[in-house]
């Protein structure tokens, strides 16, 4: 059995920092990159990608929308245009970036509001299905797209002809019908690690989550999001790790 570990990575910005890319790149097997529209910037992303690339993991394209101050959580009503160009952007940068560090971009997963919006927004969900496929023709590029299962963006990408994963949060808190509690409420986000591994472990040995409301939810996963920014998430992903690998869960990148 494996699984995926992956990390929001590369979201510190100037002089503002924030997690500890370097470390828990020794951790996680997949690294979602900031590409400078919600946070990083060109020399963030080149040290993650260096960071990445050193220690074998695969790199991915965090595309979000232009929303620096808002660290991308909020919606945004772009024109499918607009969106479309944006996310063919930030995934040129990136990919531009990892060149030279002998490293390849092999996936893309939407960032904070725009991930969120995407799992409902027929439009949206389009435009970045659009987006990926243009590129992959253009290119010759596989670009997959990791994403929540059941969703808007998951039905367009596959109509499009772009590969699909799928994720789940190892520290947020789920409803009963699957979807991510809302970070304005409570049990959004979960902080003890040993309970936070507890979780991943039945994500992958089991298939299923605990729902806030105490209900099992069935959860088939590629890849497990350990976030960086929280408190703690170092430890939490080394807790997280060790739990899957004491129960003889390969952890290993779902593309790349």
């Amino acid at each position: 059995m494996r699984i995926d570990l992956n990390s929001d990575s590369g979201e510190s910005f100037g002089s503002w920092s924030m997690g500890d890319d370097a470390t828990m790149m020794q951790i996680v097997s997949s690294a979602n990159i900031a590409c400078g529209y919600h946070a990083g910037d060109p020399s963030v992303m080149r040290s993650t990608i260096a960071a990445a690339v050193e220690n074998k993991v695969a790199i991915g394209a965090h595309v979000a929308y232009p929303d620096l101050a808002g660290f991308g959580r909020r919606f945004i009503d772009m024109t499918a245009t607009e969106l479309i160009d944006a996310v063919i952007y930030q995934i040129g940068a990136l990919q531009a970036v990892a060149s030279l560090a002998g490293g390849t971009v092999s996936y893309v997963k939407p960032h904070g509001g725009l991930y969120n919006a995407i799992v409902h927004h027929e439009a949206q969900a389009q435009a970045v299905a659009t987006a990926l496929a243009e590129l992959n023709r253009a290119s010759g590029t596989n670009l997959s797209v990791l994403c929540l299962p059941n969703s808007e963006i998951e039905r367009r990408a596959q109509d499009a002809g772009v590969q699909v994963f799928y994720e789940a949060f190892a520290d947020r808190g789920y409803t009963p019908s699957g979807t991510l509690v809302s970070r304005r409420e409570a049990g959004a986000v979960i902080h003890d690690p040993e309970q936070v591994a507890a979780r991943v472990v039945k994500m992958a040995l089991e298939k299923t989550v605990t729902a806030v409301d105490g209900s099992e939810v069935g959860l088939n996963a590629h890849s497990v999001c350990v976030h960086g920014d929280t408190p703690g998430a170092v430890e939490i992903a080394r807790q997280v790790r060790a739990a899957l690998e004491k129960e003889g869960v390969e952890i290993a990148a779902f593309a790349g």
